[in-house]
C-alpha cells in the first residue's frame, strides 16, 4: 500500500501556487531577469493534468496569485536589498499581464472564490487561505507550482506549522535554480511533506475515488418500550436527542446526536438492529456494483433524509443504507 492511501480524498485539495506569467513565461519578470524558464515551463502540463483530475474527482482546487504594488511602503522600510531588487523589476504588479495566470492554465479557473491573493512568499501569510480550507473541510494539501525554494517551500512550512498534511508533487514544482532541487526535496521529505510524482498522485486518485463505504453514519434500534429506551440512553448514557418525528411507516422515531436512532417494534428479547447506515462515496456506483453482483436493491438510489441514498440487502437480508451526504440528486 502506498503512503498516499492513508489520505481520505474527502479531506484533500490541490493547491496550485503562483503559475503566473511573471514566473513561467519567457517575457515575464524572471525570464527577463535571465532566469532559464525550462524548469518552470515544464510544470505547466503536469499541473494542468492534476487540476483536471482533481476537478473530475470532485475535489477542490485552490490557486494562489502573487500580487505586488509598485509603491510598497512596507517593503521600502527594508535597509538590506530584497529579492525584488535582484530582478529587472518588481514582479507580478497588480493588474498587469505579469501577474496573470499563464494562458495554458487560465481557462481552468472558473470560480474566483478559489483564487487566493497573496503579497509575500507564503500562501498562508496574511491571506484567507486557512479560512477557505476550513470551509472546504481540507486537511491534506497536494502542492504544485512555483517556485520550489521560495513560495512553495514557504507554503509547505506554513502548512506544516498549522498541522496540515502536505504532499509535494515534485515534477509539478519548478525551481529557479534546478541544482537546488535535490536539497529542497531532502529537506521537505525530512521535515515538511511527503514527496510524490504526478503519476503517483493520479494513481492514488483513481484508487481513492472508487465507489466505497466510508464509515458508519448511524444505527437504528428497534425497541419494545421507546420511552424507557430513550430514558436509558439519555439519562444513563448521556445521549442527547436531536429530533423526534414519525418514521416513514408511522412509528415514532427518536434521533440522537450520537448517531443512534430509536424506534418502536422490538421484541424486547435483546433489541433488533433494524439497519446499518454508512456514509459513502458515489452511491450510484455502489448501487450499480451491488446490482451487478446480484444483491437486491431495497430502494433507491434517490433522495433520502441525509443525502443521496440507496438501500441494499446483504446476504442475510439485513438492510444496509448508504448515503452520500451533501448530494440531494
Amino acid at each position: 500500500m502506498s503512503t498516499l492511501d492513508l489520505i481520505p480524498p474527502e479531506r484533500a485539495a490541490l493547491l496550485v501556487i503562483d503559475m503566473q506569467n511573471a514566473f513561467c513565461h519567457e517575457e515575464g519578470t524572471l525570464g527577463l531577469s535571465g532566469v532559464p524558464m525550462e524548469a518552470a515551463r515544464a510544470t505547466i502540463a503536469p499541473v494542468r493534468g492534476l487540476v483536471e483530475a482533481f476537478r473530475d474527482a470532485g475535489l477542490p482546487v485552490v490557486w494562489t496569485q502573487q500580487v505586488h504594488l509598485d509603491n510598497d511602503a512596507s517593503r521600502a522600510r527594508k535597509v538590506l536589498p530584497s529579492h525584488t531588487q535582484k530582478r529587472v523589476r518588481v514582479s507580478a504588479l497588480n493588474g498587469t499581464w505579469d501577474a496573470a495566470i499563464v494562458d495554458e492554465l487560465a481557462d481552468l479557473i472558473t470560480d474566483p472564490t478559489m483564487v487566493v491573493t497573496k503579497h509575500r512568499y507564503g500562501a498562508f501569510y496574511e491571506t484567507r487561505l486557512d479560512a477557505l480550507l476550513g470551509m472546504l473541510g481540507t486537511r491534506v494539501l497536494f502542492v504544485v507550482g512555483l517556485t520550489a525554494n521560495a513560495c512553495v517551500e514557504t507554503t509547505l512550512r506554513e502548512a506544516y506549522l498549522r498541522d496540515y498534511d502536505a504532499v509535494a508533487v515534485t515534477d509539478a514544482i519548478g525551481a529557479v535554480r534546478p541544482q537546488w532541487t535535490d536539497t529542497a526535496h531532502a529537506v521537505w521529505q525530512q521535515y515538511l511533506a511527503q514527496l510524490a510524482t504526478t503519476e503517483e498522485v493520479h494513481s492514488w486518485l483513481e484508487r481513492a475515488c472508487q465507489p466505497a463505504a466510508i464509515g458508519v453514519h448511524h444505527l437504528l434500534l428497534e425497541t419494545k418500550d421507546l420511552d424507557a429506551s430513550v430514558a436509558f440512553y439519555t439519562d444513563v448514557l448521556g445521549f442527547t436527542v436531536r429530533k423526534r418525528e414519525d418514521f416513514r411507516d408511522g412509528r415514532k422515531l427518536v434521533v440522537t446526536d450520537q448517531g443512534l436512532g430509536l424506534t418502536e417494534g422490538g421484541t424486547g428479547a435483546s433489541g433488533v438492529l433494524q439497519h446499518l447506515c454508512f456514509t459513502a462515496r458515489d452511491v450510484d456506483g455502489l448501487a450499480e456494483r451491488a446490482t451487478a453482483a446480484g444483491y437486491r436493491i431495497v430502494r433507491g438510489p434517490g433522495p433520502g433524509p441525509y443525502g443521496h441514498t440507496v438501500y441494499v440487502a446483504d446476504p442475510d437480508g439485513n438492510e444496509i443504507e448508504l448515503v452520500e451526504p451533501g448530494r440531494t440528486a
